[in-house]
């Protein structure tokens, strides 16, 4: 086998590991362009084809031990959203999002809680943990796909900031399910450190990600060569990702501020020109990686159970971006289509898995990480296709061929 053989070569054979996954992304969006399909979905299934459920390409270890990539992608993705938070556009609809972001996590919540405890009759413990998980929306494959069909306008606009919101939100439903999990299971006081450290640790990521803007506008200079404000910006993304790996954070909502404040500090999108002409092979090992950590035999284990979850989540999602457009006025295509690109669920949504399979009892803790690690995945693989559909229907792209929309932003000369 090909995982035995690169498992023998050591070094060599994590470095061919690497050129495998590259290789099986590039070959698998060959067939999905002709598909008609984002790229993001050819790296997922290409990740499930050289998996460990069926070609076994890769040696487990060295699937395991890239899982740093996972932080790396999503805070390089996390930067580029952070140029749609300028502070006109803040002014003109901030409120707007906050409603709608709220109403679209907590609905999914809500609608998935109360289905585990009427229709399966689950511990309360269970489905609360699973609700909030499911209030989680990950923006890195909406991201992508937006960016490979050029797609512009306050649909899109709208979308960004949702989703770069939608992580904290989750987080703070979490962290109150988490106090009260422990309550229900402990049978004493509510420790309120349970639900005030995490939201803490990230204040104050928050907090270093503002100073680190700041000194990133003072350091880079146009008396810098190209390459050394490059440099800059990738080491200061990377220390800020590094910190919040330390204490267990994700750098999703710190490094969307790192973003939002250093292109409101200078006004500049070059640095984020750069960032992106550099980051397509880390984004692609992230979704290939992905797609690799699927684990089909634990996915048919979960039963109707994840089929009802993954389900009642999109339908809850639907509905409450419909109710908080509706509520906040927003235009008849967020209130419509929004929800379709609210789907991918990933990143910060499996740490919270992981933290709440420890809080659990063994059984329903496994079940907890094998609905949110197996569905997860198949989001990312129909989470793209939708989001397609979304900015078709809603008419931020004028075709499906990524080349003739470039063309037309060139001619329209807006980036």
């Amino acid at each position: 086998m090909v995982a035995d053989f690169l498992k023998q070569q050591g070094n060599a054979g994590i470095i061919l590991s690497i050129a495998i996954i590259l290789l099986a992304g590039f070959l698998c969006t060959r067939v999905t362009k002709r598909l008609r399909f984002p790229n993001v979905s050819g790296y997922i299934i290409s990740g499930i084809l050289i998996g460990p459920c069926v070609l076994q390409m890769i040696p487990e270890e060295v699937v395991a031990g890239m899982d740093f990539m996972t932080d790396i992608a999503l805070a390089f993705i996390a930067f580029g959203v952070g140029k749609y938070f300028k502070r006109d556009i803040l002014k003109k609809q901030g409120s707007k999002i906050l409603t709608i972001t709220i109403f679209e996590a907590l609905t999914a919540g809500a609608c998935i809680t109360i289905a585990m405890v009427t229709l399966f009759r689950l511990p309360w413990s269970f489905s609360l943990l699973l609700g909030a998980i499911g209030c989680a929306t990950a923006p890195a494959s909406t991201i992508m796909t937006i960016r490979q069909y050029h797609a512009k306008g306050n649909f899109v606009d709208t979308i960004l900031q949702v989703t770069a919101l939608d992580d904290a939100v989750a987080l703070i439903a979490f962290s109150i399910c988490t106090a009260l999990v422990e309550f229900m299971h402990a049978d004493q006081a509510l420790q309120w450190s349970l639900i005030l450290l995490p939201v803490v640790w990230n204040l104050l990521a928050v907090i270093l990600a503002v100073v680190l803007a700041w000194i990133l506008h003072r350091i880079i200079s146009e008396k810098r060569s190209s390459d050394h404000r490059l440099v800059l910006v990738i080491a200061v993304i990377l220390t800020l990702t590094g910190l919040c790996s330390c204490f267990d954070i994700s750098p999703l909502l710190s490094c969307m501020v790192l973003g939002a404040v250093y292109i409101n500090l200078s006004g500049n999108k070059d640095r984020f020109r750069q960032v992106n002409s550099f980051t397509p092979p880390i984004t692609l090992l992230f979704f290939v990686l992905s797609g690799m950590r699927l684990n089909l035999y634990a996915l048919i284990s979960c039963g109707l159970i994840g089929v009802v979850y993954f389900f009642v989540r999109i339908i809850g999602k639907a509905c409450g971006a419909w109710a908080g457009a509706r509520l906040s006025h927003a235009s008849t295509s967020v209130r419509h289509y929004l929800g379709l690109a609210l789907i991918p669920q990933a990143g910060v949504s499996i740490g919270l898995a992981i933290l709440g399979q420890r809080l659990l009892p063994t059984a329903e803790g496994t079940m907890l990480s094998l609905i949110i690690l197996s569905s997860a995945v198949l989001y990312e693989m129909v989470g793209p296709a939708c989001a397609k559909l979304s900015l078709k229907l809603s008419g931020s792209i004028e075709s499906d061929d990524p080349s003739v929309n470039a063309r037309l932003v060139d001619r329209a000369k807006t980036i």
